[in-house]
């Protein structure tokens, strides 16, 4: 095939994804404090993290939220609320759940990372907060499930 006819290739873009917990009590959603984690220390967060291999995004939420809240979530509780693609480190999809039940907890489970939990009104969140989190919120919200921010 000659240089003239070759098609040139785009390389696929890899994205992560990220499960972002609402744990709501009433009108009031959990959130931890980040500390030490090299990223938005002092900000307040949702609980959340990384979507891994072979693991659905119900299932890493379930996880995430026993692991760092010590909260026990069963998969039927678990309400989707927004997807966000973020542009942070090359690409990232956020999606945000909802829970309104649960089992123990929350305590916190990584005092390494997190220097305190805190229940916050959900129309009075705290100041500081990781902005793309905060703007999800504000989606979650207005009943809009999808957003794209940073890019």
């Amino acid at each position: 095939m000659s240089s003239a006819t070759q098609t040139t290739r785009t390389e696929r873009h890899k994205v992560t994804g990220d499960v972002h917990l609402l744990l709501r009590r009433g009108d009031e959603v959990l959130f931890g404090l980040r500390e030490n984690t090299g990223y938005e220390d002092g900000a307040w967060h949702l609980p959340a993290g990384h979507l891994e291999a072979d693991e659905s995004v119900v299932d890493a939420l379930v996880r995430e939220a026993d692991e760092e809240i010590g909260v026990c979530i069963a998969r039927e509780d678990v309400r989707f609320a927004h997807l966000m693609h973020n542009s942070s480190s090359g690409g990232r999809m956020a999606l945000f759940f909802l829970v309104d039940r649960w089992e123990g907890g929350p305590e916190n489970r990584e005092p390494e990372k997190c220097g305190a939990l805190g229940w916050f009104p959900i129309d009075n969140l705290p100041n500081r907060m990781i902005d793309y989190c905060r703007a999800a919120l504000e989606h979650i919200a207005a009943d809009r499930q999808f957003s794209v921010y940073g890019w």
